[in-house]
């Protein structure tokens, strides 16, 4: 049975992104899925990478168990919310601590693409917005989808990637969410 790991980036435990998390997890544990999880705001590590690709910061023991989670798994979800056309600061500082060279790529000297050392692995993209999908795509051309799917994920070699968006949050209806909750479980259910 594949190993699935669950990484919520909303930094707010009282938040619907953390409700989102909880039901895929339910849904998980109701079809019996091995998994583990990543709380990122509840981490404690230093966000900023202080010395860029020059030199490696030391990585603290919440990174390395991080680190450890994301290799050992076949399956990676992300929920987080979208905030300006991005992903939280803390999810962004999280990103820039773990996925290293030597870690999730290598580059290779003479060649433009890295080696991709996270191949094999699948992954699913729950996102909650304000602005409808529509909006996000074609005015503003999925910027966080592209950054996150393409300049990250797929670089590293996950894939495929697949994404749930769920907007809009802002002024939404109980009936919605609770609708987005169940929906969201199925997800757990079937693993994907």
């Amino acid at each position: 049975m594949k190993k699935i790991l669950i990484i919520n980036g909303h930094p707010d435990p009282e938040s619907y992104n953390q409700a989102l998390f909880e039901a895929y997890k339910e849904g998980l544990k109701t079809e019996g899925y091995s998994y583990s999880e990543i709380s990122i705001g509840s981490l404690n590590f230093n966000p900023s990478l202080v010395h860029g690709y020059r030199k490696r910061t030391e990585l603290e023991p919440d990174l390395k168990e991080s680190i450890a989670k994301i290799k050992e798994a076949d399956h990676i979800v992300w929920i987080f919310p979208m905030w300006w056309y991005g992903y939280p600061a803390i999810m962004k500082g999280f990103i820039d601590r773990t996925f290293l060279p030597g870690i999730t790529y290598q580059p290779i000297e003479g060649k433009p693409l890295p080696k991709k050392l996270l191949e094999g692995k699948s992954s699913r993209i729950i996102i909650t917005a304000d602005s409808p999908r529509w909006y996000e795509r074609l005015w503003m051309g999925s910027p966080v989808t592209n950054q996150f799917k393409k300049g990250t994920l797929q670089y590293c070699g996950i894939n495929p990637v697949k994404v749930t968006y769920i907007a809009p949050i802002k002024n939404s209806t109980i009936e919605f969410r609770t609708k987005w909750i169940e929906k969201v479980k199925d997800l757990g259910k079937s693993g994907l």
